[in-house]
């Protein structure tokens, strides 16, 4: 055949039969595109800082950032130090360093979750409504000048029959407050702990649908993260995978899933000695977690570390080894975030999560500028990758790790072209025209 000829192909099928096999799918793809729209693009910040209700002030944010900056002049004055005590390596050393110390003086805290359950506790129903009125009339302060985290919110009270109450007058106040403050902010986030069973998610759809209903939102404005503290939301009784469940009884408001490291091993009969996030139980619930979510556009959290970062300087350096080491292995699983439950716990989560994208950044960025350009290399990357690649810088970046024009003269890419690949439509898996 010569050149420029069109190959002549011959079917036997008959155009019916397609039609006929997309009709009998059709209800697949709308089940597809409704339960697993895949990650909404947006950012996710690398912790959440817990502060009980009736220890937040207007000043909880840089307060956390001066103290974390006083801990590392006390205990690690410079990059060397510092690197000592994490082995962080010598490349490594004073660009995590410097970042870590702009972060904390530029953006302390990413995610701030103002306390009403464990960590503020039983209280009279006066003092409780005044701490919700004030949180929001703080918090909406807040991102009127510029002072905010990029997102905070509340963990209420859970939806068991003891505190159900107490905990929905809480939301109640707090979110009338934001709105008469001037409305929610977009960096809004609330928390449901202790969740057993999907009806109780289910409970919060429809608290929140009447709220909105109530004040005349836009129907799905408000989401909420589900906490994972018991067995019971890991396995039904049934043997059935309950946070699976509790997802789609979420109705699509479920913004994240949080582990709770120290009910959940409590729950489990763990001793208290061994409960860690590093726990083999931890790893089991997680990773139910995990693939639970992967594909909803849910976000993942591991927990936290109890051991706290104070004391003599060997005793801190001891707990900032072991929280550096426990956010390591959480990113290389793919928890992106943690909780932080003290300043000292700072500048170990962002030299972790620095170091995590720094010492990859190379390679991601190669690997995605030999796919994106239809270059050969010595891995052969599929679109699943890129938009693994992609993911990990656009990480990097909006944590601060990265600096947009070292990825760009790197990859050859812009923001909105890496954002392209991390967030493909869905069935498009030839982005780059693989």
């Amino acid at each position: 055949m010569g050149q420029g000829q069109q190959e002549k192909v011959a079917t036997s099928l008959a155009g019916a039969v397609t039609e006929a096999i997309s009709a009998s799918l059709a209800p697949v793809d709308a089940e597809l595109e409704r339960r697993y729209p895949g990650d909404p693009g947006t950012r996710q910040p690398v912790h959440t800082v817990y502060v009980p209700g009736d220890a937040f002030a207007a000043d909880t944010i840089r307060t956390w950032g001066d103290r974390a900056l006083a801990a590392l002049d006390e205990h690690a004055p410079d990059a060397a130090s510092f690197a000592a005590v994490l082995g962080l390596t010598d490349e490594l050393a004073g660009p995590v360093y410097d970042r870590v110390r702009d972060k904390l003086e530029r953006e302390p805290v990413e995610d701030l979750r103002v306390d009403f359950e464990d960590g503020y506790g039983p209280r009279p129903d006066a003092e409780e409504d005044a701490t919700a009125a004030r949180a929001a009339r703080l918090i909406a302060g807040a991102y009127a000048d510029g002072t905010a985290a990029p997102y905070m919110g509340i963990r209420m009270k859970c939806m068991e029959a003891p505190v159900r109450d107490r905990g929905i007058r809480t939301l109640d106040i707090f979110l009338t407050g934001l709105l008469e403050a001037g409305g929610l902010p977009d960096g809004l986030v609330l928390t449901l702990p202790k969740v057993t069973y999907p009806e109780q998610v289910t409970a919060m759809v429809r608290l929140v649908e009447e709220f909105e209903k109530a004040r005349g939102l836009e129907p799905g404005r408000i989401g909420f993260e589900i906490q994972i503290e018991t067995s019971q939301s890991i396995l039904a009784t049934d043997g059935t995978a309950t946070v699976a469940r509790m997802i789609q009884a979420a109705e699509g408001r479920a913004t994240g899933l949080h582990y709770g490291t120290f009910d959940y091993s409590a729950c489990l009969g763990v001793s208290a000695a061994h409960q860690a996030s590093d726990h083999p139980a931890a790893d089991h619930a997680k990773a139910i977690m995990q693939v639970a979510a992967a594909g909803t556009g849910v976000r993942l959290s591991d927990g936290s570390t109890n051991v706290l970062p104070v004391g003599p300087t060997q005793q801190v350096h001891d707990a900032w080894r072991l929280h550096y080491g426990l956010t390591r292995r959480a990113l290389a699983r793919a928890y992106y975030q943690g909780w932080d439950m003290h300043p000292g716990h700072l500048p170990t989560r962002y030299a972790a999560v620095f170091a995590f994208y720094r010492e990859g950044f190379e390679q991601a960025a190669a690997r995605l500028a030999r796919y994106a350009g239809h270059t050969s290399g010595d891995v052969m990357d599929e679109p699943a990758t890129a938009k693994a690649l992609s993911g990990y810088l656009l990480r990097g970046l909006d944590c601060g790790a990265l600096d947009i024009p070292e990825v760009a003269r790197t990859t050859g890419l812009t923001r909105p072209e890496l954002e392209a690949f991390a967030v493909p439509r869905r069935g498009d898996l030839t982005v780059s025209g693989h």
